[in-house]
């Protein structure tokens, strides 16, 4: 092994916290030195979450797939007069959530496409909905993106949205609508998009108002290498001002349905080896956060596994219903049984928890 990447990963253990140039290095690593990075975040990992692999027991409402905006990367979403339109009413939309009640989730997830008619109250509306069709279950919802447009529809500011959602039941938000934040790479593949400046604008007043969110990154199409070192560095710099992220999430691109891979712009999603360092790169430079998810809805289970034996400790949620990821031409993504996520756990050698959205342990 090269002897001074042996000593950066010591270092790293010993409590270094990496450059974005050591960062870049790691990323670029080809060759079996891999399996040294990876050991070194799975000690990591140990170290900061423990021994458990975690995961929440959850259900998607995806409200409605017409959305304004035109990202090159979505197959979800649909146009005014295209097929297989959906926009669920208040009577759909509950019997969801009491479906999602009667499973004994903890969790309500909703993300959707940007309505041209919905406002802020839209947004309040579905939760308040969901609140009353299935009382005690924490909602997960909204993103910068999504609380940007509802400011801008309404013309208030995003502050007041994020305090009326809360109101009406938002318990946490998702850190998505992040993709890559580097403004160039936004350009190309989600131009219409908010920039990288108010995205970190928003999630610091959600923290900074008490509302919890996840982080993500969605890597493996037209980005290099020191993209993704700068979206890890915002991440971290954003961690150490307000600690308000539960996880970091990679989310590796689903390329075949999307209009950036049909056009030439985007490569066919990342390599094994790209997923396996974006988890272990992660471990080690996030060095303020505690829990990393791997996704299976991306991955699926057995790229995911690896994924957890190389610094991730969390798998994510049942899912239930997941559109997103099947429009753009993943498959299997609807359910994982929790039997299945045992078994996964156990082969790796790790217990199985089941937590609440905020981590804590049930």
């Amino acid at each position: 092994m090269d002897q001074n990447l042996q000593t950066l990963l010591r270092d790293v253990k010993n409590g270094h916290r990496l450059s974005e140039d050591e960062c870049l290095r790691l990323f670029s690593v080809r060759d079996r030195q891999i399996w040294e990075i990876a050991a070194a975040a799975d000690a990591m990992r140990e170290q900061r979450a423990g021994p458990a692999v975690t995961w929440v027991l959850n259900q998607n409402i995806n409200v409605t797939n017409l959305c304004v905006n035109t990202c090159g990367f979505c197959g979800f979403s649909k146009k005014p007069g295209n097929e297989g339109i959906y926009f669920h009413d208040k009577a759909e939309i509950q019997k969801k959530a009491a479906l999602a009640k009667s499973r004994g989730v903890s969790e309500i997830c909703t993300v959707s496409g940007l309505h041209p008619a919905f406002t802020a109250q839209s947004y309040i509306d579905v939760y308040r909905w969901i609140r009353e069709a299935a009382p005690g279950v924490h909602l997960h919802a909204s993103n910068p993106m999504e609380v940007a447009y509802a400011a801008e529809k309404s013309g208030i500011s995003t502050r007041d949205v994020m305090i009326a959602m809360k109101e009406a039941g938002l318990g946490s938000m998702c850190g998505t609508a992040a993709e890559i934040l580097v403004d160039s790479v936004r350009d190309e593949i989600c131009h219409e998009k908010i920039p990288t400046a108010e995205w970190v604008r928003i999630i610091k007043e959600a923290h900074q108002l008490g509302i919890r969110t996840t982080a993500t990154i969605m890597y493996g199409h037209c980005e290099t290498d020191a993209d993704r070192v700068c979206h890890l560095a915002i991440l971290r710099e954003i961690q150490d001002a307000t600690h308000g992220f539960t996880e970091f999430v990679p989310l590796s691109f689903i390329h075949m349905n999307t209009p950036i891979y049909r056009a030439g712009i985007a490569r066919a999603g990342a390599t094994g080896r790209e997923d396996l360092l974006m988890v272990a790169v992660a471990r080690l430079f996030l060095d303020n956060f505690t829990n990393i998810q791997v996704s299976w809805v991306k991955e699926g289970i057995k790229m995911a596994q690896l994924g957890l034996i190389a610094g991730a400790n969390d798998l994510g949620g049942t899912m239930f219903e997941e559109s997103i990821s099947k429009g753009a031409g993943a498959v299997n993504t609807d359910y994982l049984d929790p039997k299945e996520m045992q078994r996964v756990a156990e082969d790796a050698g790790r217990p199985l928890r089941q937590r609440t959205t905020l981590y804590e342990l049930l």
